[in-house]
């Protein structure tokens, strides 16, 4: 009975020293504006739907693949990776830095890049670096480039 009595008063204890009115400072929320996208890009990739991501630890980055809803519709249901007419892709590739609210993440710095790759009667690759970010190379044709190819062939992230 002893046992228990002490046990109801540690617990409420703990209880009311953890519920402070004062703001910690270490926490406060604030929007990671080092990851913001700055600059003349076509469109903004953040506002399609991701597709996937990756890390490239021997660089320290972190990527995501969006796409608009043709895209995406098609890389849910087919694994051939020839994505029709209209479909847009375009990849957000990131520093990283130490996530200060959670022990161990990792969270995005700086924008390192922003790619695009537009999939018409043709294969449009745009690929945008700097900042503020701007357009360091653009190439049409009747085949995607090697690198919009390996984008191209990026597997859709499962998710619930």
């Amino acid at each position: 009975m002893r046992l228990r009595a002490l046990c109801v008063l540690g617990v409420a204890a703990v209880g009311l020293l953890g519920c402070s009115e004062t703001t910690n400072p270490r926490v406060v929320t604030r929007l990671n504006e080092d990851a913001a996208l700055v600059g003349a890009l076509p469109s903004n990739p953040i506002a399609g739907k991701v597709i996937t991501s990756w890390i490239n630890k021997q660089d320290a980055t972190m990527s995501t693949l969006f796409g608009n809803d043709v895209a995406v519709q098609y890389a849910r249901t087919n694994g051939a990776m020839k994505y029709p007419a209209g479909a847009v892709l375009s990849v957000v590739t990131w520093g990283q830095q130490e996530d200060p609210r959670w022990f161990g993440g990792n969270i995005p710095k700086t924008t390192k890049s922003v790619e695009f790759v537009t999939v018409g009667s043709t294969y449009s690759y745009q690929r945008y670096e700097g900042s503020p970010l701007k357009k360091v190379a653009a190439e049409d044709g009747a085949a995607p480039n090697d690198r919009a190819t390996y984008l191209l062939a990026q597997r859709a992230a499962v998710m619930p």
